[in-house]
C-alpha cells in the first residue's frame, strides 16, 4: 500500500482546500516543484496532482507545472486530475511524462468515455469518484448527482481502469479520519483497486486502512496531514513496507 502525497494546484501555487471549497484554501507553497521534491526526498513512490482551476474550467489550467514535475522525476509515477475531459488532454499529459490521468466529472456524465479512453490509453486511466453521503459530486464538487458511487464504480469494473480514487468530500481537508466503511464497500462491490482519499490524518488512519487493505485498497492520498505535520510521510511508508514483508 502506498502513501501518495497530494499537490493541489491553484493559480500556480500549492494549496489545500477544505471540503473542496475554492474560497477556503490554504497556500502551502508558491513553488509546487520544490514541494514535490520535498515529498520525493521523504520517500514518496507516487504523486497525486490536482489542477483545481482546471476542475472548474473543464480544461487544464496548471498544465505547465504538472509537466515540469513530470520532467524532473521521469521515473516517478504521477497521477493528475482536474479538467480532464478529452482524449487530447489525456494524450498531452501522457506525452509530458505523466503516468495516470484521473477522469472525474466526465466519468459521471459520460461513463462510455471512460471505456473509450481505457481502450485508447490502456493502463493509464484512473476514475476519480468524489462522494458526499455516498452520492457522486462533479464539476470541482460544485454539483452533487443522484448517482451512488458504488453503482458507478460497478459500471467501470470491466472497462480496464487501473484504479479508482475515492474521496469522501465531507472529510476532505477536515482532518477527521478516513471513511473506512464506505471505502471498503466500494472496493468489495466494484472489485476494483481503490485509492482512499479524504480525511487521512495520522498513523491511526494508515493502520486502519492497512487492516482492510486486502479488500482491494492499494493506496492512501494525503494532503493537509503531511503539510501540517500530523502524519510523517517517511515513517508511515516505511511502517507499511515493514507490514508487507513476508
Amino acid at each position: 500500500m502506498l502513501i501518495i502525497p497530494a499537490i493541489d494546484l491553484k493559480d500556480g501555487k500549492c494549496v489545500r482546500l477544505r471540503q473542496g471549497l475554492m474560497d477556503d484554501s490554504t497556500v502551502f507553497s508558491d513553488d509546487p516543484v520544490a514541494m514535490a521534491a520535498q515529498w520525493v526526498e521523504q520517500g514518496a513512490r507516487r504523486l497525486h496532482l490536482v489542477d483545481l482551476n482546471g476542475a472548474f474550467a473543464g480544461e487544464p489550467v496548471n498544465g505547465e507545472v504538472v509537466t515540469e514535475i513530470a520532467k524532473r522525476w521521469p521515473d516517478l509515477p504521477i497521477q493528475i486530475g482536474g479538467g480532464i475531459r478529452s482524449a487530447e488532454t489525456i494524450e498531452h499529459y501522457l506525452k509530458a511524462g505523466v503516468n495516470y490521468v484521473i477522469i472525474g466529472t466526465k466519468a459521471v456524465k459520460e461513463p462510455e468515455f471512460v471505456k473509450a479512453m481505457c481502450a485508447q490509453f490502456p493502463g493509464h486511466i484512473i476514475v476519480g469518484l468524489d462522494a458526499k453521503n455516498g452520492l457522486v459530486a462533479t464539476d470541482g464538487w460544485a454539483e452533487v448527482s443522484e448517482v451512488r458511487a458504488v453503482d458507478l464504480a460497478k459500471q467501470f469494473a470491466d472497462d480496464g481502469v487501473s484504479s479508482v480514487v475515492y474521496t469522501d468530500i465531507a472529510r476532505d481537508g477536515m482532518m477527521q479520519g478516513v471513511n473506512i466503511e464506505a471505502t471498503v464497500a466500494l472496493a468489495e462491490e466494484s472489485g476494483l483497486p481503490i485509492i482512499a482519499s479524504g480525511g487521512v490524518t495520522n498513523m491511526q488512519d494508515i493502520e486502519a486502512l492497512h487492516q482492510v487493505a486486502d479488500a482491494g485498497i492499494v493506496g492512501a492520498i494525503t494532503g493537509r496531514a503531511i503539510y501540517e505535520g500530523t502524519l510523517d510521510l517517511a515513517k508511515a511508508q516505511s511502517w507499511l513496507d515493514e507490514q508487507e514483508q513476508p
